[in-house]
């Protein structure tokens, strides 16, 4: 049972593990100031940038925010 559950805590560390490389792809000039101010959170500064932040609920909301200016990739 101990095995089981090394084991389960340690596909879950790895899952966890992964993060979500962000690039924007497109201006924020004449989008909305919570579109403006997740830009910056993400660390977003001018087209063509690109981070790499933790896959976390709040992170996911603020790409959902400007889904429409950058593209998004999974990374491990």
């Amino acid at each position: 049972m101990a095995a089981r559950q090394a084991s389960g805590q340690r596909q879950a560390t790895q899952r966890q593990a992964t993060g979500l490389k962000v690039t924007q792809t497109k201006s924020k000039i004449g989008g909305t100031k919570a579109q403006r101010d997740s830009l910056r959170s993400l660390g977003l500064h001018r087209i063509g940038d690109s981070v790499i932040k933790a896959d976390r609920p709040e992170i996911r909301g603020m790409i959902h925010v400007v889904r429409h200016l950058v593209v998004v990739e999974e990374v491990h």
